[in-house]
């Protein structure tokens, strides 16, 4: 079943209030839709979330080298030709999100046309996962009040805070005000998307030893190689490798130097493939990973809770699956549901969501 043409199309989506953290903040989602059609007529969608700030992708970037480097490559291979699709984009440096998309597309036609949902096809552990949301940058009361909004309304009692703000109290503070509201049951752990020094999450750290944390992650930027290492052994609370650890051979690097000792897990920056590839890796260095969110809309967390709900690692914590509520609108059909703090996996084959034409008429920003 070969593959006769691949789309990528940019829409936006306002977001309902800009969401704010350390390396950046956002107002629109501006994504691709990629779409890969097979010759019987099967089409496969993904999302890619651009990241200028963490990876370097803007929609135009995604865009241009889908149309005029991966897409001229890969038509006319099989859709079953996964590696030899793979061994084509990886000769193409960076792009992580738009190879996660072709990736993604390439399996959803393989469900579809097998009558399967890709969550079984990847391992079908589970049906389902507990859901954490983020938390982004606010005053104390309105984080405060998002998180108790998530638990009285979906059941979620899983909160990851964004942290990485000057001077470090103000988010040592924001995590004491989510404590002292939700009480002891709730997990928090935070993320500083590489916004402190060594010394300022040490303190940080130190501040709020008695909250309870379960994981901190990205506290400082990866080539800080000493400060990483003297921070993570200094800890109790685990460290979760994200950005600096998108790919097996920099999994390795940051487990085995001591910078990390957890994974995080994104489909929209490694697709199915290679996120069975990181974890295949976890699991034999005996390394704990969480599935996390790239600030996906819909679509792409139907990806993420396909995949974390596969396989048994993946499913044991909860996974960044909530943050498609902060967007106005969205392109599917039918709309994701939060229920008594899990996420589902949507039903039917391939990623088992569709794509409703005349949102994506309204949303697409090339016509």
């Amino acid at each position: 079943m070969k593959i006769v043409a691949v789309e990528a199309i940019p829409f936006a989506v306002p977001y309902r209030k800009p969401l704010r953290f350390a390396s950046g903040e956002v107002h629109t989602a501006d994504h691709v839709l990629v779409r890969v059609h097979a010759e019987d007529g099967v089409v496969g969608v993904a999302e890619a979330p651009p990241r200028p700030y963490t990876y370097g992708e803007t929609q135009a970037s995604i865009r241009a080298v889908v149309d005029t480097v991966f897409a001229p490559e890969i038509v006319g291979l099989s859709v079953f030709e996964r590696e030899r699709i793979h061994a084509v984009l990886d000769r193409t440096i960076g792009n992580p999100t738009a190879k996660a998309a072709i990736d993604m597309a390439v399996w959803d036609v393989i469900g579809r046309r097998l009558g399967v949902g890709v969550s079984e096809l990847l391992g079908g552990y589970t049906d389902r996962m507990r859901v954490s949301h983020m938390v982004g940058f606010a005053p104390d009361d309105v984080m405060v009040a998002e998180a108790q909004r998530m638990r009285d309304e979906h059941g979620v009692t899983t909160f990851k805070v964004k942290v990485g703000r000057r001077p470090v109290a103000l988010d040592t503070g924001a995590c004491r005000a989510l404590r002292e509201a939700l009480g002891p049951d709730v997990e928090l752990y935070v993320d500083g998307n590489r916004g402190w020094t060594a010394s300022e999450a040490a303190r940080a750290l130190d501040e709020m030893a008695d909250l309870g944390l379960t994981l901190s992650e990205e506290l400082m930027p990866a080539d800080q190689v000493l400060g990483r290492r003297w921070l993570t052994a200094r800890t109790t609370v685990p460290t979760v490798a994200d950005e600096s650890a998108t790919r097996p051979g920099e999994v390795t690097r940051e487990l085995l130097d001591g910078a990390a000792t957890m994974i995080s897990i994104k489909t929209a920056r490694t697709g199915f493939t290679g996120s069975q590839r990181v974890l295949h890796l976890c699991e034999g260095l005996g390394t704990e990973v969480v599935m996390g969110n790239q600030i996906d809309g819909q679509l792409g967390t139907a990806c993420t809770v396909a995949f974390g709900a596969a396989h048994r690692h993946t499913s044991a914590r909860a996974g960044e699956l909530s943050n498609y509520l902060d967007m106005s609108d969205d392109l599917l059909t039918a709309p994701l549901r939060i229920s008594g703090g899990e996420l589902r996996v949507p039903g039917g084959p391939g990623i088992g969501v569709d794509v409703d034409p005349d949102k994506l008429a309204h949303y697409r920003t090339d016509t």
